[in-house]
């Protein structure tokens, strides 16, 4: 009989996972026996997150911008906020930036100068700053100076929460005219198409 009841005992928790239970109302737990049928379907299907902190999504629309100046045009994302503060034209959405710098410059910028002359202004500016690289790569609108580096965000507004950020920083550079381009985001977040597709649509006017 002791076997009987143990089978018996089984085959109750086996339907109420499947049909709303033997033993009446659930109690909220994954494996209670009283646990519904939605709420066991609801912990099955539940996708999970598409979009973390940080990820641009695979389905954002991008628009060209051309500054009032003219002489260059690049894509940014549609719908970003846009400001500009100290004439740098910045676009930002939830945990992402892209930051637009223009200065006039009599030679082309190498690896070794933007080592030398700018990192150490970022370093000033940007809390936390480390881990600098600096590298020559080639765009479809033509050759940059990349330089990677890692800080800490500004204290959000609301909640004082500090983040950890990866920046890339392109120099690009024709007849004397210099644009920086800094696109910066969570260091997990895996912005790799989406920033390529900003860095590759620069081009000079």
């Amino acid at each position: 009989m002791k076997r009987v009841r143990t089978l018996v005992v089984v085959g109750c928790v086996l339907t109420a996972a499947v049909s709303a239970g033997c033993s009446g109302s659930g109690s909220g737990h994954a494996s209670g026996p009283g646990t519904s049928v939605s709420a066991v379907r609801s912990r099955l299907s539940a996708p999970a997150d598409s979009n973390p902190a940080g990820d641009i999504p695979d389905n954002q629309a991008f628009v060209v911008f051309r500054p009032a100046g003219g002489g260059f045009t690049l894509k940014v994302p549609e719908g970003w906020a846009q400001s500009a503060p100290g004439g740098t034209t910045v676009f930002t959405d939830k945990l992402n930036r892209i930051e637009i710098a223009t200065a006039a410059s009599i030679t082309a910028p190498t690896a070794r100068s933007v080592t030398v002359h700018s990192v150490p202004g970022l370093r000033h500016r940007v809390a936390h700053f480390s881990a600098p690289v600096a590298s020559q790569v080639s765009r479809r609108g033509g050759s940059a100076v990349l330089l990677t580096y890692q800080g800490d965000s500004s204290p959000d507004a609301v909640t004082g929460k500090v983040v950890r950020d990866a920046y890339e920083r392109y120099t690009f550079f024709r007849q004397g005219h210099e644009v920086d381009l800094t696109l910066s985001g969570p260091v997990h977040a895996d912005n790799v198409d989406p920033w390529r597709l900003v860095t590759d649509s620069f081009a000079w006017r």
